[in-house]
C-alpha cells in the first residue's frame, strides 16, 4: 500500500499488532460533545459539498466517449495504468477519474448496467471516508464498486460489509465478473465456513462479508495475538506436548484497511448497543436445579417491591426487599446461594428471562434449542448464545435440556472496531437524523445524494386505533382491497409473533399469503421473488426491510405498484422509512401507509403517560386524531432514540471496564 494512500487516510502509525489497524481512540465526553456539533455544522455546508460531488461526477462522465472506442482489450491495458497511477499517486484526482470512468464502462458491458451521475457521486463520497445517504432502489450495490475497485487497484484490502450473508453472498456473485476484469479477486465470508476458507476468502482484494462474522473473526485473531506472546511458557507447552502437537492457530484478516458499509446506520447505531463476544463452554457443575430454584422464587417475586423492571433497558435490579427475600429463600441452601452477589445476579437473571425474552420476539424454539433473533434484521443468530447464564435460564424456562455455560474470552462493541479502521465508508438510505452521532463517534460525516430520479410513492398517512384487534381488521381490509386491484402488499411486522398474528388474521379472512420471517429463513429468497406478482400478499419481519429489492411484474406495476403497510412503528423513524423504502423504487410507482395500535410495544414502553391522556380523545370508530397520532409516534420515537444514544454510550463505557478487568486477569481483548 502507497505512502501516499496512508497520508490520504491521514495514518501515522498503527496500532502494535498482527496487522495494521489504527489505534484505539481515547476520547472522552466533551471530545463526543465536538463532534455532535461538527456533525451538525457538516450539515450546513452540505449544498458545497454537493457542488464538488458533482463537479467530480462531470469530470467521469467527460471520458465516457473515449472508452467506448476501445475494445475490451484497450480497457484492461488502461486500467493497468490507472492501477499503477493509484499505487504511486494515492487517490490522486485525476487517477480516480479515470478509475470510476473505467468501472462505469465494465459494468455497463459486463452487467449491462452504466452508473447513473448520482451514483458516481455516491461512489466518490464513500471514497472520501463518508456516510452516502441515497434513497432506497437508487442502486448503493452497484455504486459500492466504485471506491471497493479504486481503493483495491490502489493495493489496500477493501471489507465490504452487509448485513446478512443472503445479501453477501448475492452481492459478490453479482458483480464478480466486474472485479474480475479489473484482475481483482472476490472473496465471501459467511457462517459455517471452515478456517482455511475464511483465510482464502480475506487474502482476496475485495472481501464481502457480514458484520458480525467480521468482528467475531477480529476477536479470534486478538486471541491469536494473545497466546502468541505467551512467549517461554508457549514454547514450554509446545515442547511437553511433543511432535504430535498442533500448528498455531492461523491469522484470518489481513488487517483492517478501507471498508465500505452497507446499511450502515443500522450497523453502526442500531447494532452498536450491543457488544459482541467469544465466549467458551464450561461445564456447569450445579445444572439445572440452580436454575430452577433461580425461576421458581424469581417467580414468586412482587414487581416495584422486590424489584425495578426497566424494560426499556433491558435491565433488572432488586430492591432491598427484592435481596432480603433472597438472602432468607437461600439461608438453607449451599453453593452459589451461599454468596450475596451471586445469588442476586442468579435471581436477576431469572427475572429477565421470564419478564425481558419473549418465545417469538426475542428467540425461537428450533430443533429443541433457543434460537436467538436478531431484533433489526429479524433473522436467526446461529450458534449464538446470551452469557452468565440467562441462556440456560430460558433454556430451562421452556423446559428444554440446557446447554453449557459460557464464560467471556473477548469482546468488542462495535463503536471500537469499526474506528479502528485505517479509512471507514458507509451508504443507507436513512442516516441524516443520526448526522452528529456518526461524526462523533466514527468522525464521519453524512452526505445526502440526490435521487436520480423523482420519488412518486405516495405516503397515505397513518392510523392509530384504541386497541390490536382494530388495527388488525383495518390492516387485513386495506391488503384486500389493495389484492382486488391487482398489486402486490407487503405488510410490515416487528417479531415472529406479529408476524404470526398477522398471517392468523389474514387466513381467517380468507387471503392467501406468504409470510416471511426466522422460521422460513430458508425461502427468503424464493418468497422475496414472488412478492411482486399481482394479488400477492407477503407478511414479513424486518428481514425483507434493508436491503431487499422486491421486482415488480408489468402488471403491477401498471396496477399502482407495491403497497406497504407498517403494522407497528419502530423505535427509531429511520427504520420505517427503509420498510416505505420497499415501494416506489427507481421511479416505480407504490404506496405506503401505517395502520398501527394505542397497545403497540413502542408507545407502552416510551410514552406511558400520555397514553392515558390520549384515551379519552379516540373517536367513536376507534381511531386518534390525525395530529395527537403525529405527537404520539414523534414523542415515543423520540424518546426511544434518546434512550438507545445512550444505551450505546454505556455499552462502550462498559466495554472499556471489562476489556480492564479481563486484561487483568489475563483474558484481554
Amino acid at each position: 500500500m502507497s505512502r501516499a494512500l496512508l497520508d490520504r487516510w491521514q495514518v501515522h502509525e498503527f496500532a502494535p499488532g498482527l496487522y495494521p489497524e489504527r489505534r484505539d481512540l481515547r476520547d472522552g465526553r466533551l471530545d463526543r460533545f465536538i463532534g455532535r456539533l461538527l456533525g451538525r455544522c457538516a450539515q450546513a455546508g452540505w449544498s458545497l459539498r454537493l457542488r464538488d460531488l458533482r463537479r467530480f461526477a462531470e469530470r467521469v462522465q467527460a471520458l465516457e466517449g473515449d472508452l467506448l472506442a476501445i475494445d475490451d482489450e484497450g480497457l484492461r491495458s488502461r486500467a493497468l495504468r490507472v492501477g499503477a497511477a493509484l499505487a504511486v499517486e494515492g487517490l490522486a484526482e485525476a487517477a480516480v477519474a479515470e478509475c470510476f470512468a473505467l468501472v462505469r464502462e465494465v459494468c455497463s458491458r459486463q452487467l449491462g448496467l452504466r452508473h447513473y451521475p448520482v451514483q458516481l457521486m455516491g461512489g466518490y463520497a464513500m471514497l472520501t471516508g463518508a456516510l452516502a445517504e441515497m434513497q432506497t432502489g437508487e442502486g448503493k450495490t452497484l455504486t459500492a464498486v466504485l471506491p471497493a475497485v479504486t481503493v483495491a487497484l490502489a493495493g489496500a484490502p477493501v471489507h465490504v460489509i452487509t448485513v446478512n450473508s443472503y445479501l453477501a453472498a448475492r452481492d459478490a456473485e453479482y458483480l464478480a465478473p466486474v472485479y474480475e476484469f479489473f484482475g481483482l479477486r472476490v472473496g465471501l465470508v459467511v457462517p459455517d465456513q471452515e478456517t482455511a476458507e475464511r483465510v482464502e476468502a480475506y487474502a482476496a482484494n475485495v472481501t464481502y462479508c457480514v458484520n458480525k462474522d467480521l468482528v467475531f473473526d477480529y476477536l479470534r485473531d486478538r486471541i491469536t495475538q494473545k497466546r502468541a506472546r505467551a512467549g517461554p511458557r508457549a514454547l514450554l507447552d509446545g515442547w511437553l506436548a511433543g511432535p504430535r502437537s498442533q500448528a498455531p492457530a492461523r491469522v484470518l484478516l489481513r488487517g483492517l484497511y478501507f471498508a465500505i458499509v452497507d446499511e450502515a446506520d443500522s450497523v453502526l447505531i442500531d447494532e452498536a448497543r450491543t457488544p459482541l463476544i467469544i465466549s467458551s463452554d464450561v461445564d456447569d457443575p450445579n445444572g439445572r436445579a440452580l436454575y430452577e430454584q433461580a425461576l421458581a422464587l424469581a417467580a414468586s417475586l412482587k414487581s416495584r417491591r422486590h424489584y425495578l423492571l426497566r424494560a426499556t433497558e433491558r435491565s433488572v435490579e432488586l430492591t432491598d426487599a427484592g435481596k432480603a427475600a433472597v438472602a432468607d429463600f437461600a439461608c438453607e441452601l449451599s453453593g452459589l446461594w451461599r454468596i450475596p452477589r451471586a445469588r442476586e445476579e442468579l435471581v436477576e437473571q431469572g427475572l429477565s428471562a421470564l419478564h425481558l425474552f419473549q418465545l417469538d420476539r426475542h428467540y425461537i424454539i428450533a430443533d429443541e434449542k433457543v434460537q436467538i433473533v436478531d431484533e433489526y434484521t429479524g433473522r436467526v443468530m446461529a450458534d449464538r448464545s446470551w452469557e452468565r447464564g440467562l441462556h440456560q435460564m430460558i433454556e430451562v424456562k421452556e423446559a428444554l435440556a440446557i446447554s453449557k455455560r459460557r464464560d467471556t474470552i473477548s469482546r468488542i462493541t462495535y463503536q471500537r472496531f469499526f474506528r479502528r479502521y485505517l479509512c471507514l465508508a458507509g451508504m443507507t438510505g436513512t442516516a441524516i437524523e443520526v448526522a452528529p452521532e456518526m461524526r462523533s463517534v466514527y468522525a464521519m460525516d453524512v452526505l445526502r445524494i440526490p435521487p436520480n430520479r423523482p420519488v412518486v410513492r405516495r405516503n397515505l398517512g397513518y392510523r392509530v386505533f384504541v386497541d390490536s384487534d382494530r388495527r388488525w381488521a383495518a390492516v387485513v381490509q386495506s391488503a384486500a382491497r389493495m389484492r382486488a386491484a391487482g398489486r402486490a402488499v407487503l405488510i410490515g411486522t416487528r417479531s415472529v409473533a406479529a408476524s404470526e398474528l398477522a398471517s392468523a388474521h389474514l387466513g381467517a379472512a380468507g387471503l392467501a399469503h406468504e409470510v416471511l420471517n426466522a422460521r422460513q429463513d430458508q425461502r427468503e429468497a424464493e418468497i422475496i421473488a414472488q412478492a411482486g406478482q399481482p394479488g400477492r400478499i407477503t407478511v414479513a419481519t424486518n428481514m425483507a426491510g434493508r436491503g431487499t429489492d422486491i421486482l415488480l411484474s408489468p402488471e403491477v406495476r401498471l396496477a399502482g405498484g407495491l403497497h406497504v403497510i407498517l403494522s407497528e412503528y419502530h423505535d427509531s423513524a429511520r427504520i420505517d422509512r427503509q420498510l416505505y423504502g420497499r415501494a416506489g423504487r427507481q421511479g416505480d410507482p407504490g404506496s405506503c401507509e401505517a395502520i398501527v395500535s394505542l397497545d403497540d410495544e413502542l408507545f407502552l414502553a416510551h410514552a406511558s403517560a400520555l397514553l392515558g391522556w390520549l384515551r379519552p380523545r379516540v373517536s367513536q370508530a376507534g381511531l386518534l386524531p390525525s395530529h395527537l397520532a403525529r405527537l404520539l409516534r414523534q414523542s415515543a420515537q423520540a424518546a426511544a432514540e434518546r434512550q438507545n444514544s445512550r444505551i450505546r454510550r454505556q455499552t462502550v463505557e462498559m466495554d472499556k471496564r471489562v476489556e480492564q478487568s479481563l486484561a487483568f486477569a489475563g483474558r484481554g481483548e
